[in-house]
């Protein structure tokens, strides 16, 4: 089993910056990449970022692209989400997932996630 954990949600106001975290414990080895995903109300949980344990390699949504980066430390088995310029449509309770997920196609499915946070609150306001 892999426990996750996330922080570093809040309020602000529409502009400004937030870097949510998300460390990992237990058997951590049995995946191989983490992402983030986002539930607004009413609204279906969507892809935002992820990143591979051992490349680092990144992958983001179109939404966000050029406004938040995910990062790793390994040292730490933590992960990083740091969101600037932050609009109202960002507003969302936030999860971080991990999963063994193979192919490059299979970070941006919720489906390949095994293992979930249980999720932090973002409100940015306008």
């Amino acid at each position: 089993q892999v426990q996750l954990v996330e922080s570093g949600g809040g309020l602000v106001q529409a502009g400004g910056s937030l870097r949510l975290s998300c460390a990992a414990s237990g058997r951590t080895s049995s995946t191989n990449g983490m992402g983030w995903f986002r539930q607004a109300p009413g609204k279906e949980r969507e892809f935002v970022a992820a990143i591979s344990w051992r490349y680092g390699s990144t992958y983001y949504a179109d939404s966000v692209k050029g406004r938040f980066t995910i990062s790793r430390d390994n040292a730490k088995n933590t992960v990083y989400l740091q969101m600037n310029n932050l609009k109202p449509e960002d507003t969302a309770v936030y999860y971080c997932a991990a999963g063994l997920l193979g192919y490059s196609s299979n970070y941006y499915n919720s489906q390949f996630y095994n293992y979930w946070g249980q999720g932090t609150q973002v409100a940015v306001s306008s």
